[in-house]
């Protein structure tokens, strides 16, 4: 869980750096609520918590979980999530090589595709929940991470009304489960736990990065804008 978790945040730091520099040299903004955080991380689902709340349909919840599943963010990280399972070995059976990428990538996505449709999708369907990220977008440095981080344990109903998140919890447990099925070295109780609070723990950071990217995003632009005039 903690070697996905140091993956992602240098994925940040290296994407932030990135499209920092673009922005700077283009002169171009996005909305903080864009497609993409980095440039390629799916931020489809996020929406402004102040924002009148309307309910999604079925189709919608599908569509959510589709763009996120497929999107090339998903590929990219899948192949990051692969490259460092075979660099430890994770999987003895899938062996090392060319073939072997191929397995740990295949696998690595599966986890990625299925839990998307798991919790964005089926059990929000089947439970009436909303799969959205709702930006809260001010407050505290320290009220604001709390809120992110809770938001894996909380969600909205499809009225609107604050709920339990079953469908991030028992979604992600439903994938773990599928998992098994390609997973032939890691397959006890011990394992599953660990792979569910290794996917609970990187939607967690997604949900920071959803939080704070559109600030941190402008803080650098600001910065790389003093260091321009300076320079000038």
């Amino acid at each position: 869980m903690a070697r996905r978790i140091r993956i992602l945040s240098l994925v940040i730091v290296l994407g932030a750096s990135i499209v920092t520099a673009q922005e700077t040299s283009s002169g171009q903004t996005q909305d903080p609520e864009s497609n993409r955080v980095l440039g390629f991380i799916p931020n489809y689902r996020t929406s402004p918590i102040g924002s009148t709340y309307e309910p999604l349909t079925l189709s919608e919840k599908f569509k959510l979980a589709s763009e996120d599943a497929f999107d090339r963010g998903t590929f990219a990280l899948a192949g990051t999530f692969a490259g460092e399972a075979q660099l430890t070995n994770a999987n003895r059976s899938f062996g090392q090589g060319a073939a072997g990428f191929v397995r740990y990538y295949g696998s690595a996505y599966g986890d990625l595709l299925i839990g998307d449709y798991m919790t964005e999708a089926v059990f929000p369907t089947v439970l009436h929940q909303d799969p959205r990220y709702f930006r809260r977008g001010t407050g505290s440095v320290f009220s604001r991470l709390g809120y992110a981080m809770g938001q894996i344990f909380w969600t909205r109903s499809d009225t609107g009304v604050t709920q339990f998140n079953y469908s991030e919890i028992i979604g992600n447990s439903t994938a773990v489960a599928i998992s098994n099925a390609y997973y032939r070295d890691n397959r006890d109780v011990s394992d599953a736990v660990s792979k569910l609070g290794t996917q609970l723990g990187v939607d967690m950071a997604a949900n920071i990065l959803k939080e704070f990217w559109p600030d941190l995003r402008r803080k650098f632009r600001h910065v790389h804008r003093n260091d321009a005039s300076a320079i000038r």
